[in-house]
Formats: C-alpha cells, structure tokens, sequence
C-alpha cells in the first residue's frame, strides 16, 4: 500500500504521518488488495478537515472528515474507510456456489 499525505495550510509532523499510517493499517487488514491511498489534511478556520481516496481494484473509495480536532477527524475517517471497504469487499465477492448449484449435483433416480 503506498501512502501519499498532504498538508494543506499545515505541516505534516512524523507524528501525524505514523498515527495516519496506524489507523489505516486496519483497514489493510480487512482487504489487503489497496492499490494506494491518498490523504489530505487540512486546516480551515477552526476545524480540521481529512480527505481520504483509496483506490483498490475495481473502483476508488472515497471519504472525508473534519472536527475540532485532527486526531480525532482521523478517527473519524478511519472508521468510515472500514465501512466502506467491508460494503465493497462484499459486494465485490464472490457470490457462485461452488457445490451448491444444480449443475454440481448428482441426480438422484
């Protein structure tokens, strides 16, 4: 998974990058197929904005966050990129019935 983090109107101390990496390393651990991801953080007035795109094979997750805090923005972000990359992986799975199809069944006479 490559990681990509940008700072717009702040500075990206190695602390903010190892707690971003923490939290999305979860999300490598439900689906481990995540081409890259590419995050966003922010500062606007008084809150804290996170912008996430992960991009996996198939199609592009996209999410974002903001609080009063970043720590917690991040957070926030984290959890709903699980979310959406559990909805994905099962809508994206394999629905074919290996032994349970009636052409796999021997008939009975």
């Amino acid at each position: 998974m490559n990681l990509n983090l940008t700072g717009h109107h702040l500075e990206i101390t190695p602390a903010l990058r190892d707690y971003v990496k923490n939290k999305l390393e979860r999300i490598t651990n439900h689906f481990e197929q995540v081409i890259d991801v590419k995050v966003t953080l922010s500062v606007e007035k008084l809150k804290h904005k996170v912008e996430a795109t992960l991009h996996v094979p198939g199609s592009d997750l996209h999410a974002e966050c903001s609080d009063d805090n970043m720590y917690s923005a991040i957070d926030l972000l984290a959890d709903k990129l699980d979310r959406q990359i559990l909805k994905h992986k099962e809508k994206h799975g394999d629905h074919h019935r290996a032994n349970g199809a009636l052409k796999h069944q021997t008939p009975e006479s």
